[in-house]
């Protein structure tokens, strides 16, 4: 019963997700030629007055694209009875909205009607990387926007306690393979975690243990300090030292022992991906260009239906 539930529910989430063939870089060459600038002014003057928007925008890029695709489904408000995905458990410290409603607002004047949240976004998570000193790319465009949003399937979303086998099952589900995990969760180079997403390393790890053997003891000691048992609800820590920074010292921080979630421990512990994370942390060329492969496979899972006139309700 156990594996008949597990591969209903994978091909339950497989059901909301399929590759988009109809992107290209230049899909809104005649209808919108400005697009482009107009996004990346937008996150720059929001960037320049809140350091902490470009990780935002990134990881609410991969939250949405983790739910029934890149379709902007994360930015719909709850209504009524219909809680949306951005008040499910994983993505209420989700931030910055209002980034993409400022850019929603310059497109619409300049272009009305034609260009879609998903398509905002994707492009502001990408300008969000080369504000950090991260590469550029080209991010295929013709994402439609989706008409559903519900907190229930954000449980659907890795989680920073996932071992490798989650992992791989999770990634696999949207058709990303072990390089993919590898390189996306390179991502965690920019921001800022709560206590509650590594609190499960720090106390009370099993039967015999209060902290993880696999943490370096010192940076172990200084978590514990920054977050005890019972901390302030907005307690926490950089994901890395350089965390406005977009480079490579996450890789190297998990052979240090360094590395704040479970997940990013599990790298370590299977060979492909064990070999990934070392490749990456020694060459940040090598990183990069994996990254960019991966962040164009990931926006390209495409779900929606439509191109909403506001990225907060259907139209």
């Amino acid at each position: 019963m156990a594996i008949m539930s597990a591969l209903l529910t994978s091909l339950l989430i497989l059901s909301f997700f399929s590759y988009a063939t109809s992107l290209s870089s230049n899909h809104y060459a005649k209808t919108c030629p400005n697009v482009e600038s107009l996004i990346r002014k937008a996150v720059r003057d929001a960037a320049t007055n809140d350091k902490k928007v470009p990780a935002a925008l990134l990881r609410m890029h991969f939250h949405d694209c983790f739910i029934r695709g890149c379709d902007a489904s994360v930015l719909l408000d709850s209504k009524g009875k219909n809680k949306a995905e951005k008040d499910g458990p994983p993505n209420v410290s989700l931030h910055s909205f209002y980034v993409i409603d400022d850019a929603k607002k310059a497109v619409e004047s300049a272009c009305p009607g034609i260009v879609s949240c998903a398509d905002i976004l994707a492009l502001a998570a990408r300008d969000a990387v080369v504000l950090s000193g991260g590469p550029s790319w080209d991010v295929p465009k013709g994402r439609k926007d989706g008409r559903t949003s519900l907190a229930s399937e954000t449980r659907q979303l890795p989680a920073p306690t996932f071992n490798i086998s989650q992992l791989q099952q999770s990634f696999a589900q949207r058709g990303l393979s072990l390089d993919d995990l590898v390189a996306l969760s390179g991502g965690h180079t920019l921001g800022f975690s709560h206590c509650s997403s590594f609190k499960n390393r720090i106390h009370n790890f099993n039967s015999t243990t209060g902290v993880d053997p696999t943490l370096n003891p010192s940076f172990a000691a200084s978590l514990k300090q920054t977050c005890p048992v019972k901390n302030a609800k907005n307690a926490g820590v950089a994901m890395d030292p350089s965390s406005t920074s977009f480079d490579n010292k996450y890789y190297k921080l998990i052979f240090q022992q360094k590395a704040l979630f479970s997940s990013d421990k599990a790298l370590l512990d299977m060979t492909k991906t064990k070999n990934l994370a070392a490749k990456f942390a020694s060459s940040k060329d090598e990183f990069t260009k994996a990254f960019i492969r991966s962040m164009i496979k990931m926006s390209s899972i495409t779900g929606g239906q439509e191109v909403r006139k506001n990225c907060r309700v259907v139209n």
